[in-house]
């Protein structure tokens, strides 16, 4: 069984209307394209046929991770404005050794927004700052198998 995928209430309807809309307008957009381009004659030389089989395909991938994620979808309350850093916090760390103050999601990929980097609750990062406070300097272990030390600055 595939693991949970641990979303927000606001990130699980996102991604449902999401679905629901590429299952049901989208499909209808693309066949039409489709069909427009079968119009234009010759199918093997056709690059608007292909740039259009080339979406739908596109689509159809998006559509099945859509399906999976919501299939093991558990909802978890958000964590923001919480003393302790928990799924769906922001949290602004200092790697030690630097004086840039970076901000990441803990959560999903999924819950992704423009303006901070997201790392999963079960990553290493993400896993030594759970439950950590502001203050608090954590340690884990790196892909490369170097010990990395943050220092939590902020929790939104």
């Amino acid at each position: 069984m595939a693991d949970a995928h641990q979303l927000s209430q606001a990130a699980y309807d996102r991604l449902k209307a999401e679905h629901d809309d590429l299952t049901t307008r989208g499909r209808i957009e693309i066949a039409r394209k489709i069909e427009v381009a079968r119009e234009l004659g010759d199918l093997s030389e056709n690059g608007d046929y292909h740039a259009a089989k080339e979406e739908q395909g596109k689509m159809e991938g998006r559509i099945m991770h859509l399906a999976r994620v919501l299939l093991d979808a558990e909802i978890v309350d958000s964590a923001t404005g919480g003393d302790v850093v928990g799924h769906g916090a922001i949290v602004s760390i200092v790697f030690e050794g630097d004086d840039e103050v970076e901000r990441y999601l803990v959560g999903s990929i999924e819950e992704q927004r423009d303006d901070v980097h997201v790392v999963s609750p079960g990553s290493p990062m993400g896993a030594a700052l759970l439950g950590a406070a502001v203050g608090d300097s954590v340690e884990y272990e790196a892909p490369t198998g170097a010990t990395l030390k943050v220092n939590v600055v902020e929790i939104e």
